[in-house]
């Protein structure tokens, strides 16, 4: 009596793995699961005729074509057989009617599913986000084979264009990992992607990002939508008001505020240029921080870590808050927001050497050469105009609650 195949289920498919030569493994009734060395799964459907052994008939690749779809096909092919006739015809008329994968936008819909699911959230969204904008509208409908690398250029030179040339890096890597996916499952033969060197798309000083003013709006008015905690909101947008870098920032502490003065003395020894940096606080600043101090839960720290230990929050906890959240802004990051106030202020005619010390830039020269408060009464004046600025951004279709943060504290 011939030994019955053990039926075939997805846990036991997903399960195996290529071998040094194509390997088959039965279901039974004829179907069986042909696994090639590149890792690809294939039906096929076995069956004599006229008491000869016939070539085995493809039915599909797994997972495009399911294993119960695959059973019905054999089903139906040993009927065709069993009345005399071959089922190659039949085959071939069904392989045509299956969702093919030869273009960008029906390999990727397959590709997502097949390896997405394992990787976190943000890195599954970000890839849709790329996938969505960028790649589907310009190369969605081109078979894989006829992707250039002039297309993928062409898609990373527009992302640039909009001032995103991290973006534009990182969708690169999704169209390469994309087709490295499509070479293995022998769809195409060449990743056009490999073609485009990365640095040739994004450098350390490639970076020219200035929010616009509507981007600024919707970037904090996204802030204070999100779940994210109230210290993390209110630190975002200390970020952009008080115009320094994020370290000095979320080391701050209560120490180093005059908050009825309106002044943050920053020690030498946590500024960049280790020279003490003062900062004059625009009122909304100052009263975000009371709200901070009214709600500490650190004496010594302004934003501390909910770890239990009096210590500062990590320099990864604000850009893992920022890349969380759902707004239709291109690709930034936060230290952007210092050459956004700058790009802004100069705009609105203010004087570039006040500019320059409110960002505690060096000035050259015998101008450079003042003390710490040199500048005081422009620094004060244009931080609060840049607050004002900010606010105006906020309010332009502001649908949540912010925070009582007027000109008048």
């Amino acid at each position: 009596m011939p030994k019955l195949a053990n039926p075939l289920n997805d846990t036991r498919i997903k399960a195996l793995k290529p071998k040094g030569n194509r390997y088959s493994v039965a279901d039974g009734g004829g179907l069986v699961l042909e696994v090639m060395a590149s890792g690809s799964k294939f039906w096929r459907y076995r069956y004599s005729l006229h008491g000869k052994q016939q070539p085995v008939v493809t039915i599909g690749e797994y997972p495009a074509t399911s294993l119960l779809a695959a059973r019905e096909r054999a089903r139906r092919y040993a009927e065709i057989v069993a009345g005399g006739v071959s089922p190659v015809a039949d085959a071939k008329k069904d392989r045509g009617s299956v969702k093919t994968l030869n273009t960008v936008r029906e390999f990727g819909a397959y590709w997502t599913e097949q390896q997405m699911s394992s990787k976190s959230a943000e890195y599954q969204r970000n890839t849709s986000r790329a996938l969505d904008k960028d790649v589907y509208p310009a190369i969605g409908n081109k078979a894989l084979a006829d992707v250039t690398p002039g297309d993928v250029l062409a898609i990373c030179d527009r992302i640039k264009k909009r001032g995103a040339p991290k973006m534009a890096l990182h969708t690169r890597n999704v169209i390469k990992r994309l087709f490295e996916y499509a070479i293995a499952r022998q769809l195409t033969t060449i990743n056009p992607a490999s073609a485009i060197v990365a640095r040739f798309i994004s450098t350390q000083d490639s970076r020219a990002r200035v929010l616009s003013p509507d981007e600024i709006g919707r970037v904090l008015r996204a802030v204070y939508a999100s779940s994210i905690r109230r210290p993390l909101k209110l630190a975002i947008h200390l970020l952009v008001l008080t115009m320094v870098r994020k370290s000095e920032l979320i080391e701050a502490r209560w120490t180093e505020f005059d908050l009825d003065a309106g002044i943050w003395r920053i020690p030498a020894h946590r500024m960049k240029k280790d020279r003490e940096h003062w900062v004059y606080l625009a009122p909304q600043a100052v009263a975000m921080l009371r709200e901070l101090h009214e709600n500490r839960t650190s004496q010594d720290y302004v934003f501390p870590t909910v770890r239990g230990t009096d210590r500062p929050i990590a320099k990864s906890t604000l850009n893992q808050a920022i890349r969380a959240l759902d707004m239709e802004v291109q690709h930034f990051v936060l230290h952007d927001f210092r050459r956004t106030a700058s790009t802004h202020l100069h705009e609105m005619g203010q004087s570039s050497d006040a500019i320059e010390k409110a960002l505690a830039h060096t000035i050259k020269g015998i101008k450079g050469v003042y003390n710490r408060a040199e500048y005081a009464a422009e620094r004060q004046r244009i931080l609060q105009l840049w607050a004002e600025f900010v606010d105006a951004q906020i309010d332009e279709g502001r649908k949540v609650v912010i925070g009582n943060f007027g000109s008048v504290a």
